[in-house]
């Protein structure tokens, strides 16, 4: 927990295999790690806001929304807290776009088959395809 930010979720499921189990016990144990994980809570050591922001802010630069959103997702964040998001996530996802775009190209395809393999790259670290278009003609409007 000293190195980031984790969800409930995701800590639950970290601990729950080395809770001790026997076959009497084990919803008891249960309960007491969702009693220890409230407490971390009210205490204000565990947090999914801040885990959230946290994964977006490091992931931002690299990922676009829909790759963040299904990373959140996974992390057991809550929807409503991934909804919150959203909207900053697509106001900056252009940008992000074209300094993913500027670092892994840095140069405008010079045909069909390479915008596609551009576009495709994009694609796989989450970005719409209506952005990853808009970035390339920005970048082109500025090349």
């Amino acid at each position: 927990m000293a190195r980031r930010e984790y969800s409930r979720a995701e800590l639950r499921g970290k601990l729950l295999p080395h809770v001790q189990a026997d076959a009497d016990s084990e919803q008891l144990q249960s309960v007491n790690l969702d009693a220890l994980l409230d407490d971390l809570i009210a205490r204000g050591w565990l947090s999914d806001v801040r885990a959230a922001t946290q994964l977006m802010h490091v992931k931002r630069s690299r990922f676009g929304t829909q790759r963040i959103t299904h990373e959140l997702r996974q992390k057991g964040i809550a929807e409503e807290l991934i909804s919150d998001a959203l909207p900053d996530l697509k106001e900056s996802e252009l940008a992000a776009a074209c300094e993913v775009w500027q670092r892994k190209f840095g140069a405008l395809p010079q045909d069909d088959k390479e915008k596609a393999r551009q576009i495709r790259f994009l694609q796989s670290r989450g970005f719409a395809l209506n952005v990853i278009l808009q970035a390339l003609r920005l970048v082109e409007a500025e090349g």
